[in-house]
């Protein structure tokens, strides 16, 4: 795991596709990211406010050395993370770590997708009920009614060709990243390259 961390943290853009509990090692690149996340925010904030105690203006402060690193070796500008699961209650066990990307991600570098499976197919009159309180409740709490958490989640199972279409389409000319953990069955679906949309471009973990 510690090799595709390093690899992620080399890379602009990237995809992180989890399959049930294969969603584990997604859920420790995205805390990395966090992490680098949270750091940098640290470092300005400190920076800004100076060891002598007094808030500086933008025009005087100076990146410190750690500051500095921190910003050259955290590459990554966004990434897409989609979570297939079948359980509803598979959602909690990453709740905490959804939240705080909610909370932080001020600069929006992760997308975050849930797809509950077990749910009604998309277009289903009931899925379209769940869908209509899910919008309710989410604009007015700001909490999803599937997940749990401040994630909006989507039913059935995710449109892979409009996933890797999508991303391709918004990082054109770019080496777009793509790593996957699950079910081995999802090595016999359209791979990225053979759809034509990331040409070499694809990586899995």
């Amino acid at each position: 795991m510690e090799h595709q961390r390093k690899t992620t943290r080399n890379m602009r853009w990237y995809c992180l596709l989890g399959l049930g509990i294969g969603a584990t090692p997604m859920i420790s690149i995205l805390k990395d990211i966090v992490n680098n996340i949270r750091s940098m925010e640290e470092g300005e904030n400190a920076v800004e406010t100076g060891s002598d105690g007094i808030r500086h203006s933008p025009l005087s402060k100076i990146s410190s050395p750690d500051e500095q690193k921190r910003k050259e070796n955290f590459k990554t500008r966004r990434a897409y993370f989609y979570w297939v699961t079948r359980e509803q209650g598979s959602f909690d066990w990453f709740k905490g770590v959804m939240n705080e990307v909610a909370e932080l991600d001020h600069n929006h570098v992760i997308e975050l997708h849930n797809y509950c499976t077990s749910v009604y197919e998309e277009g289903d009159a009931r899925s379209a009920l769940i869908a209509m309180l899910q919008s309710i409740n989410h604009a007015k709490n700001g909490v999803d009614i599937v997940s749990g958490t401040r994630v909006k989640s989507h039913f059935a199972k995710p449109n892979w060709r409009n996933v890797y279409k999508r991303t391709a389409l918004n990082h054109p000319d770019s080496r777009v990243g793509v790593f996957y953990c699950g079910a081995p069955a999802f090595d016999q679906r359209p791979a990225p390259a053979s759809l034509g949309f990331f040409s070499q471009n694809q990586y899995k973990v």
